[in-house]
Order: structure tokens, then sequence, then C-alpha cells
């Protein structure tokens, strides 16, 4: 196989791409195809690091718009999040690979408290860390936290895992005649409105030169094709 052309890369799945065929919650079928390409790519020498939402169970801006205190939702969107991570590492075990969970959180009994250089070491020692909690703090989508965390940790590249095979100009399943983008500079995400992810992720890639790459989560072998080098989804940089 081609030798992989990242040293190190941060996985920002939605909370929404677990659910697969499911109505709530998360689908194990799913997860477990997820993690079987996960180890496919850490195999391979890659540093695997991911972030993951918490959209499938409960998602902090949902929640306020049904009454509930934006703050207090934001802490169950949270803890959403550590939820689909705790599971993302027991289908990672379940695959034979070496994973740790840490949070922005504390939640001692069931994860690590994030601290950047024990996630770097663990990425060193080939472990797939799972970083929960989004950023700590509410009002910050985990799009935010991925990108925070990218930088952080010294990543190559954020991979933002969706359900559609890039950016397109408008939506595919409304315009048939919607073009995909290969490239785009951030600016032009911010200006376009193109919705890749928050502003607040982007400007903070933007400032810090983090690349993103936005593909299909569920087309089979686009992880291993990204990691190989091969132009898939669109990038942003």
């Amino acid at each position: 196989m081609d030798k992989p052309v990242y040293q190190r890369i941060l996985l920002k799945l939605s909370g929404e791409a677990l659910l697969g065929d499911e109505d709530y919650g998360i689908d194990p079928v799913i997860i477990g195809r997820i993690a079987n390409e996960i180890r496919e790519v850490r195999n391979t020498g890659v540093q695997v690091a991911i972030v993951i939402g918490g959209g499938n169970i409960f998602r902090g801006a949902g929640l306020a718009q049904s009454g509930i205190d934006r703050v207090t939702g934001d802490h169950m969107g949270m803890l959403a999040t550590l939820m689909n991570s705790l599971a993302l590492q027991d289908a990672l075990e379940k695959a034979g690979v070496e994973a740790r969970v840490m949070s922005a959180i504390a939640v001692h009994d069931v994860s690590e408290d994030y601290i950047r250089r024990r996630a770097t070491r663990h990425l060193e020692k080939g472990r797939v860390t799972i970083i929960a909690g989004g950023t700590g703090n509410p009002f910050f989508t985990t799009d935010t936290a991925a990108a925070l965390r990218a930088i952080e940790i010294g990543a190559d590249i954020v991979l933002k895992a969706t359900k559609v095979d890039g950016v397109y100009s408008a939506d595919p399943k409304i315009d048939t005649g919607a073009k995909l983008y290969e490239t785009l500079s951030y600016d032009e995400v911010i200006e376009g409105k193109l919705g890749v992810m928050d502003a607040n992720a982007i400007v903070l890639c933007r400032d810090q030169g983090m690349p993103i790459r936005v593909f299909n989560v569920f087309g089979t072998g686009n992880l291993m094709q990204i990691v190989k080098g091969e132009k898939v989804g669109t990038l942003v940089c």
C-alpha cells in the first residue's frame, strides 16, 4: 500500500453519522464499520484522534429551542458526546484497537481528563484518542472543539465526515445541478455560508493554517483513500 501522506489526523464525526437506520441512538452495524475503517488507517502508522458530536442523542441548541436553559442544554449535549465516545471506544476495542476516551468535562469513573500532553502521548503510542465533551464550555459546537483539538495536538488535517460527498454549491438532494467543489478557501466557505463547519471552527482553522477535508463517511474506503493522498471530497485550505 502507498505510504500515508499524513502522520496525525483528527477525524470529526457527527452524532447523526452513528444513527444508520435507527431513529435514535447508535446503529451497532454503522459504528462497527467505522471502527474497522479507523483500524485499517491506524494500522498504516497514522495517529488518529477523534471528536464526535452528540446530535443522535441530545443537541444543546435544539434543547434550548424546546425551553431548556441553553447552558443546561449544552451540558446535556456534552454528556451525549461522552456516551458516543464510549460506544466508539468499545467498538474499536472489539476490532482489536487500543483506544482512550478523554473528556473536557471531568467524569473520572468513565474517562480520562483531556490534557493535551497526555493526548499526544497516547497518539504517539498508537492509541486512538477520542476526545469527548466538546470544548467543555457552552455555546461552542463540537465542530469548534474539533478545530481547537486538532490545532492543540498538532494534527496535519481535520477530516470532517458527513453524509454527502463533499461541499456543494447547493443542496444536491434538491438541486440536481449542484456543483461539488474540489477545493475552497476558508473565506469562500465563510462568505458563501456553505455550512461546512460553524464559523468559529473555520476561522480557527484559517488563522492557524489547519486544512479541512470534507468527505462522505458512508463511502467505503474513503478514509483510507484520503490518508493515501487521494482527492476525495472537498479540501478547504
